[in-house]
């Protein structure tokens, strides 16, 4: 099959219909996954601090070290949270965090080993490109380092987080202290290499033009012929509420579903590479969160027990265990709860409906 380039990517971005672009994608979906089986992971965000000095206009969840509301979490309250997760069956914490401007990289070892000794069952997916690159700074030490050292501790992946999109345009607008395309690219190239996997994620709908769209897919398929290292794809819309950007930019407006199942589609064509493609219900809501299933994603994302940055910007969906198999089972494809490697955990019955 002939990759598909830039410009019938463009091409279908532009003038595709919706309906045609879901038939294409779900057709190539099916090629990747011919059992029907659409997974989903139970676990838990957990944001060890707020405190970040980065200052992205597009957030609102962060907070300076001086703000009243400021907070880095003790390792007892963050056990508190993953009993909570373990009670519900989960296997993950995703693990992120503002930038945090004085923890270096002893406290993070600290705090993985101390997640690890004590819930040796939970699969820590932790620390964004953006937050190894502070750590590597403040701590004068390179990616690598940052990587091993906390794999040695029992960092098992890392998020796709600070992506948004990969063009050094747009970055200078939305996030001008945030670090680089190269230099996000090349955190997960050192971490693919050192035996960590990662997910690609994009966030659309600032200020990006449709072909920076395409560039940011172009870079994350060239990483992933040069070390197959991303595990899934994740995109998801600007929440503007509460965010300086959207303040600024009263022109930039919340994005519609038609424009998100257009970009899935074209991003499950385009990403010949990629295994996994994410639904994110949690930007779009349950029913287009189920409907991207087919429209190219094989897989619900998580349950989400606790999430707290898109909540800050207005966005509050929530689902358990039980309504995904529901809208897996509601569109005639297989539930299965998966752990952080893809690795099937239980498969469940598809529910009359």
């Amino acid at each position: 099959m002939a990759r598909m380039t830039n410009a019938e990517a463009l091409e279908l971005i532009k003038n595709c219909s919706l309906s045609k672009l879901g038939e294409m994608a779900l057709k190539r979906k099916r090629e990747l996954h011919p059992k029907k089986i659409t997974s989903f992971v139970v676990d838990r965000n957990i944001n060890y601090t707020n405190v970040c000095w980065v200052d992205c206009d597009f957030c609102a969840f962060y907070r300076h070290a001086k703000d009243d509301d400021a907070y880095v979490l003790t390792f007892e309250q963050i056990g508190e949270k993953i009993d909570e997760l373990i009670a519900i069956g989960g296997t993950q914490i995703l693990f992120q965090g503002g930038v945090h401007p004085k923890l270096k990289i002893e406290w993070y070892e600290d705090l993985v080993e101390w997640i690890s000794t004590n819930y040796p069952t939970i699969t820590i997916h932790g620390f964004s490109a953006i937050e190894i690159d502070y750590i590597a700074k403040i701590s004068k030490i390179s990616y690598t380092e940052v990587l091993q050292r906390l794999q040695a501790k029992g960092l098992f992946s890392i998020p796709g987080a600070g992506a948004e999109i990969l063009s050094d345009r747009v970055r200078d607008i939305i996030a001008p202290k945030k670090l680089d395309v190269k230099n996000w690219l090349d955190v997960h190239r050192q971490a693919h290499h050192v035996g960590i996997k990662s997910t690609a994620t994009m966030m659309f709908g600032t200020v990006e033009t449709d072909e920076e769209i395409i560039e940011h897919w172009e870079h994350i398929r060239n990483l992933q012929d040069e070390t197959g290292g991303f595990r899934a794809y994740i995109m998801w819309s600007y929440q503007p509420d509460n965010t300086k950007l959207a303040k600024d930019n009263p022109e930039i407006t919340k994005q519609s579903s038609n424009r998100y199942l257009r970009l899935l589609a074209v991003s499950r064509l385009y990403l010949d590479n990629f295994q996994n493609i994410q639904s994110s219900w949690v930007t779009q809501g349950s029913y287009v969160g189920q409907l991207a299933l087919l429209f190219g994603a094989n897989d619900l994302g998580s349950t989400m027990m606790e999430e707290n940055v898109v909540a800050a910007a207005g966005a509050v969906n929530r689902m358990n265990q039980e309504e995904m198999i529901r809208l897996i089972s509601d569109i005639d494809e297989i539930p299965a709860k998966r752990d952080t490697a893809y690795n099937m955990l239980e498969i469940f019955e598809k529910e009359s409906v």
